[in-house]
């Protein structure tokens, strides 16, 4: 069983074997209190933006502290190409659940897209309290997946963001059943950004499948099933993945 992985609120520079840090505050109460970590166990600190200072529990102060000796102070260059889907927002709990794989599986960023056909629509205070999910969503699932890199989960878009995102790409395209050339088959750039845009349940509207060719983003089908909109950006995450070498 790997160390547990536990975020630190403060940056993780002036680490090094030998050195002590103090985890408190949530994330110390979590491995207190939760995990009920204990003198000697071994735990894995994180800034969330690459670097991970692996080390040993050295004291348990109270239900929320810990202080860790460093053992080891590793850091992780972004992943090359950098890999985002562009999510269209699913009803219930289904956001969450696309959000959580997708970051267990490996992306580097999410972008809610507020699609034409979404069911939901993310408005006011209900807006950001959904924002806030999907951001403590992607926060836990690096923790449990012991990534180093949290993804990054952006503001919002309509489609017109959307589509200038896609413009700016290495490599652009849409999930869409109406796709001629499977993704499996697409050549893939080495770097750069990879954009892969996942539509809402009623489908990408006639007028934002135009918007996103117009920006070079063509249809790409995944295979013969159609799959719901929280598993298709997770299953084309891990084709890309696998193609482009990062799973290897």
């Amino acid at each position: 069983m790997t160390a547990p992985v536990f975020v630190t609120d403060g940056p993780l520079a002036g680490a090094r074997a030998g050195s002590s840090l103090t985890l408190d505050g949530a994330e110390g109460r979590h491995a207190v209190s939760v995990r009920r970590l204990r003198v000697g166990e071994e735990v894995v600190l994180t800034d969330g933006a690459g670097t991970g200072a692996a080390g040993t529990v050295a004291a348990v102060e109270g239900k929320d502290r810990l202080v860790v000796t460093v053992d080891a102070v590793r850091s992780e260059p972004p992943a090359a190409p950098r890999i985002t889907v562009v999510q269209a927002l699913p009803k219930g709990d289904r956001g969450e659940v696309a959000v959580e794989t997708m970051t267990e599986t490996g992306v580097d960023a999410i972008v809610p897209w507020a699609a034409a056909r979404c069911i939901t629509q993310w408005k006011g205070e209900r807006g950001a309290k959904s924002l806030g999910k999907w951001r403590a969503t992607a926060r836990e699932a690096a923790k449990q997946s012991r990534r180093l890199w949290i993804p990054e989960i952006g503001e919002p878009m309509g489609t017109a963001a959307v589509a200038k995102l896609l413009a700016g790409a290495a490599f652009a395209g849409v999930l869409h059943e109406s796709g001629t050339e499977p993704l499996a088959a697409v050549p893939l750039p080495p770097e750069g950004d990879i954009v892969l845009v996942v539509g809402p349940e009623g489908g990408v509207a006639p007028q934002e499948l135009e918007a996103f060719a117009a920006a070079g983003a063509r249809p790409y089908r995944l295979g013969p099933t159609v799959l719901r909109t929280s598993t298709a950006g997770t299953a084309a995450a891990a084709l890309l993945l696998t193609r482009t070498g990062r799973w290897g």
